[in-house]
């Protein structure tokens, strides 16, 4: 049933599922108690895991046990009364500093450089042997660089960006449709391309050809990102943190976050708020205000030339010197 509904993700739910409930299989459902899953839970925070992993791994098996109570299999889902890990939803994310979107930039270029000299010492020796050249490599060494700028600007899953279709992308329009067949939420979502990632794409298809799909690789981008990112002399950032990267920038810039929401196809504004803290908002200068001395009111009476003046004072600063109080005649 779970291939029929969820079709994009059933083999991973399957294999999660064997993974760590296997030992349950051979029994009836009604032996998964609240105590049994409270027990398997704290097992596994005592293990190491995060609590996020734990509270993925209990939706997981919460989804099959909501399955089986609509079904008629069980009266209610033991997972329902499970106290759930605390999970940190603002937590710190981790996204390029200019220094590392610098280095990378330049890594990437020193990289299809070598690639397109290799190639055309390549295409030398084969004009001299009378072999058939291979293509010339225009504007890239492969895929990587591409790849890595288009999801810098749109902030793409790697998933998405296997899957993306140039049918998908409209260079009048200068827009990007992410299928819901491909989506995390099954929802699609159309992402506005900027300059950057206009021309790569424009530049990529020039070179790579009019296939149906812009990636058209089996392997992915794993071996040659983690080279590419040790080249760079960047550390702890994977492929996904591009995306982080790109929202940083935007909320950065003053992007709300209901624009950031709409843009990364999170399904609530409570998933991007863990990019609020990077916002040029009035927080700082409302805690700034604290250093401020208080603003006092003074009714003073003055004579001058003969006349009683009753005036009052806004005073900025207060200077306390000894021997002189507020009352004292001026």
């Amino acid at each position: 049933m779970v291939k029929a509904s969820r079709p994009r993700t059933a083999a991973d739910t399957l294999e999660k599922l064997y993974r760590h409930f296997r030992t349950w299989y051979p029994e009836p459902l009604t032996a998964i108690t609240v105590e049994r899953v409270e027990a398997w839970k704290a097992r596994r925070l005592n293990e190491g895991r995060s609590p996020s992993t734990v509270l993925r791994d209990l939706f997981t098996l919460s989804s099959v046990l909501r399955r089986a109570v609509k079904a008629g299999e069980l009266t209610e889902n033991p997972v329902r009364r499970v106290d759930k890990p605390r999970v940190d939803r603002r937590g710190k994310v981790r996204f390029l500093d200019q220094a590392e979107e610098t280095r990378l930039r330049n890594a990437l270029k020193a990289r299809d450089e070598e690639m397109q000299n290799r190639r055309t010492c390549g295409n030398n020796r084969r004009q001299t042997r009378h072999q058939r050249a291979l293509p010339p490599l225009t504007h890239f060494g492969d895929h990587l660089t591409p790849a890595v700028l288009l999801s810098m600007n749109t902030g793409l899953r790697r998933g998405e960006v296997l899957k993306l279709r140039w049918g998908s992308v409209d260079f009048n329009r200068r827009l990007l449709t992410v299928e819901g067949r491909n989506a995390k939420n099954r929802q699609t979502r159309h992402v506005p391309l900027n300059e950057e990632a206009l021309s790569v794409l424009r530049r990529w298809r020039e070179q790579s050809g009019t296939g149906m799909r812009v990636f058209d690789v089996a392997t992915g981008f794993r071996a040659a990102w983690e080279k590419i990112l040790k080249r760079a002399g960047i550390s702890h950032f994977r492929w996904h943190d591009l995306r982080h990267h790109f929202a940083s920038r935007l909320v950065q810039h003053g992007v709300p976050l209901n624009t950031v929401r709409d843009l990364l196809g999170h399904s609530t504004v409570g998933m991007s708020l863990r990019y609020a803290h990077l916002a040029p908002d009035q927080r700082r200068e409302a805690v700034a205000k604290l250093n401020e001395k208080p603003v006092l009111a003074l009714s003073m009476r003055l004579k001058w030339e003969g006349f009683s003046v009753a005036s009052c004072y806004w005073a900025t600063k207060v200077v306390s010197r000894p021997q002189q109080h507020f009352g004292a005649r001026l």
